[in-house]
């Protein structure tokens, strides 16, 4: 449970720590530095007059303990709207309210009697809201989303090539733990004056987007300013909702029916569903159950054509960078083919159901229950890459530059072709 400071849409409520609370204190404390338990909190403020977008993530800490660097007092601008996501490492996180908080942040943590699990919000349709006249404003202009090295689209939140059973349920916070388990925001100055210390991230399909797999494919995700950080910029769970909003082709992913986090007793509620995309600016559902049922199973049918394609298509660029949770998968392209596999068998979505369609991805796991090599529609992939020497200069994943009769050239290994190219500057050049 996170405690929500008093008047949290305000400079002093976001530079308040949230305190992590016990649900059951007879089961013992709740610690932010474990990370099955971690919480995370991330704002985005947007000025109406300008439609400038800056970000801000406030603090987490044990209940009744203190930072180990105080946090950064944001300044926000005159008729500043702000709005503010919650994620979490463990499966269901809902908010405490202080002094009348929860009221005033307008913040939403699911429909009454059912939480959405490990998302909750405050203010959000507000600050959308504030966001989409600005941009039909000409005032906010979210950025094109670029080729990927793949030589596709670079993906967004609402892509079916990244989403999974239950989308936008997080976000990209990090914070820094020193050696007692105390939490700092992730600033350059506080890095600097903590050395040695760990970084907790939630494990979140905007972090998974936005940080790993931009990274791997050759994508840009949308930055901001932060309030935290002067000088840096940053990713944000708001920015990436925008910026799919905007730019995502047909088919857009977005909440289904089905979504664990938006069920009741186990059952589709489509109200449930609207506060949950309410969250993260998407269309209202406003339709029946049985409908709803529908929408699932096209999700499904969505997630089968074209997420097991491009997830083969991107592993030679994936199997070579690190999982973003080591405890399921050995690299990003195991994690990502796991994912899939968890979204479309029983425990997820029950695709294989739906459809009545087996699932195209069969995932091979170490004695440890840990994903170590996948095989994509009867084709083979081995978490242990093929790399490339050149000259001396290994390129992992025969992806790369190196050295050849004097010019640096450029390696790009195509999974879809199995072959690797070869850029070198023309003669003279």
């Amino acid at each position: 449970m996170l405690a929500v400071p008093a008047q949290p849409l305000t400079a002093k409520g976001l530079a308040t720590p949230y305190q992590l609370v016990a649900t059951d204190p007879a089961n013992g404390p709740c610690n932010e530095a474990n990370a099955a338990q971690s919480a995370f909190v991330q704002a985005a403020i947007i000025d109406p007059a300008t439609g400038k977008i800056a970000v801000y993530d406030p603090l987490v800490v044990d209940q009744g303990t203190q930072p180990a660097m105080p946090p950064v007092v944001p300044t926000l601008p005159n008729g500043g709207i702000v709005g503010i996501w919650f994620g979490s490492n463990g499966n269901t996180l809902t908010l405490q309210d202080t002094n009348n908080s929860l009221q005033d942040g307008n913040c939403v943590k699911g429909v009454a009697g059912s939480i959405f699990g490990q998302f909750s919000y405050c203010n959000a349709p507000a600050f959308f809201q504030a966001a989409n006249q600005a941009i039909q404003a000409g005032k906010l202009v979210p950025p094109p989303l670029g080729t990927a090295r793949d030589g596709l689209t670079c993906p967004t939140v609402r892509d079916f090539a990244v989403v999974d059973q239950d989308q936008s349920d997080n976000v990209t916070t990090a914070y820094l733990m020193n050696n007692n388990g105390q939490t700092a925001q992730m600033t350059a100055a506080n890095a600097a004056a903590m050395q040695n210390a760990l970084t907790q991230v939630n494990g979140s399909d905007n972090r998974l987007l936005s940080i790993a797999l931009d990274g791997a494919i050759g994508c840009k995700p949308w930055m901001a300013p932060d309030l935290a950080d002067p000088g840096q910029l940053t990713t944000a769970l708001p920015l990436d909702e925008l910026q799919a909003a905007a730019h995502q082709a047909i088919p857009v992913a977005l909440v289904p029916g089905g979504d664990p986090m938006a069920l009741v007793n186990g059952h589709i509620n489509v109200h449930k569903v609207d506060m949950y995309r309410l969250g993260v600016d998407q269309p209202m559902a406003q339709q029946g159950q049985t409908t709803m049922t529908s929408n699932t199973r096209q999700y499904c049918q969505n997630l089968l054509a074209i997420a097991p394609q491009r997830i083969l298509l991107d592993a030679p660029l994936t199997r070579v960078r690190p999982s973003p949770v080591p405890a399921a998968a050995n690299n990003l392209f195991t994690f990502l083919a796991q994912r899939f596999v968890f979204t479309y068998e029983g425990n997820g979505l029950n695709c294989i159901k739906l459809l009545k369609q087996p699932d195209p991805i069969k995932v091979k796991t170490d004695g440890n229950g840990v994903a170590v090599d996948a095989t994509i529609k009867g084709t083979k992939v081995s978490s242990t890459p093929v790399d490339c020497s050149v000259n001396g200069t290994v390129l992992m994943g025969c992806n790369g530059t190196a050295t050849v009769n004097g010019q640096m050239c450029a390696f790009l290994f195509e999974g879809n072709v199995n072959q690797v190219t070869i850029t070198c500057p023309a003669a003279g050049k």
